[in-house]
């Protein structure tokens, strides 16, 4: 249901700050290879191009939410206006009158700019959920709901995948006489004389990971701001050290990688890793609605999207000329015990906290990243006005919320598969088709409900229709692209395993 959002506002920056902190995550810690793949130069134009599609897109739910303010304001006055008809209740006529039905040309040409913009407010925070739910049908809202099902499958996978694969790099002890260029297999023992190889104890934490935050998502666990604020400053501590550590091994010891200016056969996975990386889409009615002053949300968006843009390449150029060779989970390049160890007890601190950062970030999301998804599943399959049973509702979808993923990261602890498949299918649906669907429904019904008239003053900039076909054009494509890729991965591996 919308909520009226009359308390805990908070200015533009704050708000773009919270914006900054939600698209900013884990899918940043796997760009610095994937763009190490696809070359500094084809890395540089694809991030800046997908950060302008999603910035496209990112206009679009912020019309859509508007349109569907305005349609939710619209009903209430007509349901407003049947009480008083059904009381005998005769008011005169008033075109400023919030009363007024707007679909009335004459009205809207005859009332004051003030009083024509006051639809298109963004005062009621009305989730992607229920934006669907007003402008597409009955079977266009079941697709919204499938593809963010497996957009949050995906994530928990990658989250569970990230902490386990961490966990696993800092317990296991590294084979002596190892060069920065080696790639430990999965079946080395994961300590001298022991039984247990690497897989085995990545496979290992992540049960006690699952074990320990799944029975969580039984319950309803709310995000603290004071854990919001923990997990942000952890976030900038991890990543400026990062890039202050990058640099000064570029500028001291010199460039160790040596990226191609272009590799197509990167592109791929450069593109499911940035459109992951600049996901916001499904949480943007949360974090704008309570903005105080919206006059110029767009702007400011535009802005926000710029330095998390330059934020990127800095992280991912630092990276891919520091380091020889790249592990997908960045955090790991910096891991304990390496070959560019450090000897100081300070140093070896820092490396440790690096390391685990993935652990202590993720942990904190995983359970309400769950609880999400156990939701949207009783939302998908149950009806609302249904009576079900116990077991059904508090048993079998939060466990259907946490065994999935956790096979799907038992199956593979390769980051950049991943986030490339989460990425380049339900992330592109969710950021891309989604916002363009909607905003196409929302133009006509808004047309169609309030008039033509009325001025959306959070309209997108990109208003032409041809704008929506290229985006998804764009997404139709990539897609394709991603799915040739997957498939020439595949092949490959089962010619070596024959």
């Amino acid at each position: 249901m919308a909520e009226i959002n009359d308390g805990n506002q908070y200015s533009t920056w704050v708000g773009l700050i919270y914006i900054f902190n939600l698209i900013v995550g884990t899918g940043a810690l796997t760009l610095p290879a994937v763009f190490s793949r696809a070359g500094w130069m084809l890395g540089l134009i694809v991030i800046l191009v997908l950060a302008f599609i999603s910035f496209v897109t990112v206009t679009f739910v912020i019309e859509v939410m508007a349109s569907a303010n305005a349609i939710v304001i619209w009903r209430r006055i007509q349901q407003r206006k049947r009480a008083l008809e059904s009381l005998g209740d005769s008011e005169p006529f008033n075109s400023d009158s919030e009363d007024t039905p707007l679909v009335h040309a004459a009205v809207a040409s005859s009332v004051g700019s003030e009083t024509r913009h006051r639809y298109y407010v963004i005062n009621e925070k009305i989730e992607m959920g229920e934006m669907a739910s007003i402008f597409f049908s009955r079977f266009g809202t079941m697709l919204f709901y499938t593809c963010l099902v497996v957009y949050l499958y995906g994530d928990l996978s990658i989250y569970g995948a990230a902490v386990a694969k961490s966990l696993a790099d800092v317990a296991c002890t590294l084979p002596q006489n190892l060069t920065s260029n080696d790639t430990i297999p999965d079946a080395e023992a994961c300590w001298e004389n022991s039984s247990i190889n690497r897989l085995d104890a990545y496979r290992l934490f992540l049960t006690l990971f699952v074990i320990s935050l799944g029975p969580f998502v039984f319950f309803n666990v709310q995000k603290t701001k004071y854990l919001q604020y923990v997990t942000s400053g952890m976030r900038w501590l991890a990543f400026s050290i990062m890039i202050v550590y990058a640099l000064r091994r570029i500028i001291v010891d010199g460039p160790q990688g040596n990226p191609s200016p272009v590799n197509l056969s990167g592109v791929p996975g450069l593109f499911g890793a940035c459109v992951y990386s600049f996901m916001c889409h499904h949480s943007l009615p949360a974090l704008v609605a309570p903005i105080s002053n919206k006059t110029t949300l767009n702007k400011s968006l535009a802005v926000d999207y710029f330095i998390i843009a330059f934020f990127y390449l800095i992280l991912a150029f630092t990276g891919a000329f520091a380091f020889e060779k790249l592990d997908n989970l960045y955090t790991l390049d910096f891991g304990p015990g390496g070959p560019e160890a450090f000897t100081s007890f300070f140093m070896v601190i820092i490396e440790y906290f690096l390391a685990l950062f993935p652990v202590f970030t993720l942990s904190t999301s995983f359970p309400i990243i769950a609880i999400t998804l156990r939701n949207n599943l009783q939302t998908l399959f149950l009806k609302e006005d249904g009576t079900y049973n116990f077991c059904l509702r508090k048993l079998i979808f939060p466990i259907l919320a946490v065994v999935p993923p956790y096979l799907i990261a038992m199956s593979t602890k390769d980051l950049s598969i991943l986030v490339e498949v989460t990425g380049s299918y339900a992330g592109a649906g969710i950021q891309y088709l989604i916002p363009t669907f909607l905003v196409y429904h929302a133009r006509q019904k808004t047309q169609e409900v309030i008039g033509q008239g009325v001025i959306n003053k959070f309209a997108s900039p990109f208003k032409g229709i041809y704008w929506l076909v290229f985006v998804i054009v764009w997404a139709i494509a990539c897609m394709i692209l991603v799915s040739v890729h997957l498939m020439e991965v595949h092949l490959a591996d089962r010619s070596v395993r024959e």
